[in-house]
């Protein structure tokens, strides 16, 4: 029988954890679906213990592969492996909850036939002992389509939202129809793939299931990040696709322009904190952020420009600036003193708003 369920599992050095993962699989009342372990090489006993957990159980599918420092390399060959309708992307270091497929199944054939199911994650901040609920829907949130839940998150987030990969339940065949995929070695996947699943989907069906437990600890690769420039690469990454993404699909006939200036506020407006405010002006050589930048453009200006056309005043002179910056070496010093004025003067809330997603 397919699987309505397919889950897509990153483990690697997860020992402490890998356990509880797969027994909270494993304790489900409802036992439709497959299990995807992708083994990174880990420098503990990660690989033994999975082996012993799921042997004999051929719901569970095994890959091994070299280390690449982040989940997007496994959640891509989950993807192509699944053989379920839907697939879930869990941690190895996180669990569900218990009985909630049975809710998500009972849920989605109550909604039938969307590409996404956003639900809800409860995070355990295992470093204040803290718990929290998060849901990015209001309640009363209605199916929309993809361009309406982008607006429609831009606005109840206020402009800081970066809907995780594992919050959302994906239909399979949209993502394969769409060749959506993470991009190898990126830590941030989030960033760079949610916005994209997001504007593509045909329908987006709200159904608050708060079926994740997320763990928040202190060993992990986003809370070891020291340093202002230590995601600056990745950030580089996610603009740059982000940028061509938006090259594409703002070409194809009927594309949705209402949704340029919430991008340009998610997107841009990062970009223009990362690289030229205060904080990255004090903290990280000029040097280091002129590389990245010219990385991000490295291919020109064109879809850049074009989406800045839609822009406010205010937001044109800083994307005039972010080019200069980029052509002029010996003007560099002049663009980072109209930021200076910038920062203080013109949308220093919104902009400022932005390093939460950052950080």
């Amino acid at each position: 029988m397919k699987p309505f369920f397919s889950f897509a599992v990153p483990c690697c050095d997860v020992e402490p954890y890998i356990v509880e993962c797969l027994d909270s699989i494993l304790n489900q009342s409802f036992q439709n679906w497959e299990c995807i372990l992708g083994i990174e090489t880990s420098k503990d006993r990660t690989e033994e213990i999975i082996r012993k957990k799921t042997a004999g159980d051929p719901r569970f599918r095994i890959f091994t592969s070299e280390r690449t420092g982040s989940c997007s390399a496994t959640r891509n060959t989950g993807i192509d492996m699944a053989q379920g309708e839907y697939i879930i992307f869990l941690d190895g270091d996180d669990t569900i909850a218990d009985g909630c497929l049975d809710r998500l199944y009972g849920k989605i054939c109550a909604n039938p036939g969307a590409d996404l199911y956003p639900c809800a994650i409860v995070a355990n901040d295992e470093i204040n002992g803290k718990q929290e609920l998060r849901d990015n829907y209001g309640q009363d949130a209605p199916p929309m389509t993809g361009v309406e839940a982008t607006l429609y998150l831009e606005h109840r987030l206020h402009g800081s939202f970066c809907p995780m990969l594992q919050l959302t339940v994906h239909r399979r065949e949209f993502l394969v129809e769409h060749d959506l995929k993470c991009i190898r070695g990126l830590r941030h996947q989030d960033s760079e793939f949610s916005p994209r699943a997001l504007f593509l989907a045909k329908r987006v069906v709200p159904i608050h299931e708060p079926f994740y437990l997320y763990r928040i600890r202190p060993n992990s690769v986003q809370t070891k990040a020291k340093g202002a420039d230590y995601f600056m690469k990745d950030w580089s990454i996610i603009t740059k696709s982000l940028l061509a993404f938006y090259g594409k699909v703002s070409r194809e006939d009927g594309f949705d322009a209402r949704v340029v200036p919430c991008w340009i506020r998610q997107w841009v407006s990062r970009m223009n904190y990362m690289w030229f405010s205060p904080k990255a002006q004090s903290q990280i050589p000029r040097e280091k952020r002129a590389e990245w930048l010219n990385f991000i453009f490295e291919d020109g200006f064109d879809s850049y420009c074009r989406m800045m056309k839609s822009s406010s005043f205010p937001q044109r002179a800083a994307a005039w600036h972010v080019r200069m910056f980029v052509k002029h070496p010996s003007l560099r010093w002049a663009a980072e003193l109209f930021f200076c004025v910038y920062f203080k003067l013109v949308n220093r809330n919104a902009e400022e708003s932005i390093s939460t997603s950052i950080r």
